[in-house]
């Protein structure tokens, strides 16, 4: 299992780099993406869909905001609170990124039929429910 997991997170880490990105810089991004317009999550977030501390998310947003794919300004609705959203240059590499992501992750599973794919899934999901911890309430 450790052995297979290796191989396949460095060859999706394989595309991530091609855009300038780590596996956790592609995650916040794709979050944002996946929020809808405008594109926006407050750190926390964040941190809850990409299951990283608000330590590692400070780190992150600090990267991509340096970088200008990510921008940090107050929350309309709480004057305290803060929001990231996606800027035009994230949500153009984010959407260039995901498309080849998509591609790569469709390539590592040609091995497979259909009807190995979909036992695959089941088993795993499966699996996935008994392992992963149950969302704090």
């Amino acid at each position: 299992m450790h052995r297979l997991g290796l191989l396949l997170t460095d060859r999706l880490c394989l595309v991530y780099r091609r855009y300038g990105l780590s596996e956790g810089e592609f995650d916040v991004l794709a979050a944002l993406r996946r929020a809808g317009a405008p594109y926006e999550r407050a750190p926390g977030e964040l941190a809850v869909h990409t299951m990283v501390t608000t330590g590692a998310m400070t780190k992150r947003i600090d990267r991509l905001e340096r970088d200008g794919l990510v921008a940090r300004r107050r929350a309309a609705t709480d004057g305290r609170g803060r929001v990231v959203a996606l800027t035009p240059a994230g949500r153009e590499l984010i959407d260039r990124a995901f498309a080849e992501h998509m591609e790569n992750e469709r390539g590592l599973l040609e091995g497979l039929t259909a009807q190995q794919a979909a036992e695959l899934e089941v088993l795993l999901t499966a699996w996935l429910a008994r392992v992963e911890p149950p969302p704090a309430s």
